[in-house]
C-alpha cells in the first residue's frame, strides 16, 4: 500500500459496534445490565433442577413464588433502564429494594451473587447521571474586550473627611457597625448577659 491508498470505509461490524457504544453511553447500560443478570439468578435456583447421573434434585423452597416475582420484576427494571434512562433514580430504588427483600425471600437472594449484582446495579442506576453535550468552541479571533491585555480591577472609592486625614478604603472602623454585642468598644468584652 502507498501513502496515496485512501483508507477502506468502516465495515458492517465496525459501524454497528460504534453505533452500540454511543446508545451505551447515553443510558445506565452496566446498571441495567447488573439488575438483569440479578433478577435472572434470584429467579433461577428456585427453579433450577441439578442433575447428577439419574438423580435429580431440585430446590422446591416455599420462596419459589417470591423469587419469580422479584426475579421478574428485576429484569423488568433492568430493561427499563435500558429503554426509559430518564427514571433511572426510581428503577434503581426500587431494585436496590428488591435485592434487600430477596434476601429472606428467596434463597438468600439468589445464593448471595443475585442479591450482590442487583444492589451494585441499583447503586450504578441512582449514580448514574447524563453527560453534558458538547459545547460550541469559540472563534479562534477574541470578540472586543475579550483576550488581549489584562484589564485591572477598578479600585475602591477613596475619600477624606478632613483636608488632613487619612483616605477612607471603604471599610468601617474596629466595632462601628458590630451587631454582635461582643466587641470591647461597647463594652461587654465577649460576655453576654444572662438576664
Amino acid at each position: 500500500m502507498s501513502a496515496e491508498t485512501p483508507a477502506a470505509a468502516p465495515g458492517q461490524f465496525t459501524r454497528r459496534r460504534l453505533q452500540f457504544r454511543a446508545w451505551r453511553g447515553t443510558r445506565p447500560f452496566w446498571a441495567g445490565l447488573f439488575v438483569m443478570l440479578g433478577g435472572f439468578l434470584i429467579l433461577y435456583f428456585p427453579y433450577a433442577h441439578l442433575q447428577l447421573g439419574h438423580l435429580t434434585m431440585t430446590m422446591g423452597t416455599p420462596g419459589g413464588s417470591s423469587s419469580l416475582i422479584i426475579g421478574v420484576l428485576l429484569i423488568v427494571l433492568g430493561v427499563t433502564l435500558w429503554v426509559q434512562q430518564h427514571i433511572r433514580v426510581f428503577a434503581g430504588i426500587a431494585a436496590i429494594l428488591l435485592a434487600l427483600v430477596s434476601i429472606p425471600l428467596s434463597n438468600i437472594g439468589g445464593f448471595i451473587v443475585g442479591f450482590l449484582l442487583s444492589l451494585i446495579g441499583g447503586a450504578l442506576a441512582v449514580a448514574w447521571s447524563p453527560g453534558a453535550p458538547p459545547q460550541q468552541q469559540p472563534p479562534a479571533e477574541a470578540a472586543p474586550g475579550e483576550g488581549g491585555a489584562p484589564q485591572t480591577a477598578p479600585l475602591p472609592e477613596q475619600r477624606t473627611d478632613a483636608p488632613g486625614d487619612v483616605p477612607f478604603q471603604g471599610f468601617a472602623a474596629p466595632g462601628e457597625n458590630d451587631l454582635s454585642g461582643t466587641s470591647p468598644a461597647n463594652g461587654a468584652n465577649g460576655r453576654h448577659s444572662a438576664g
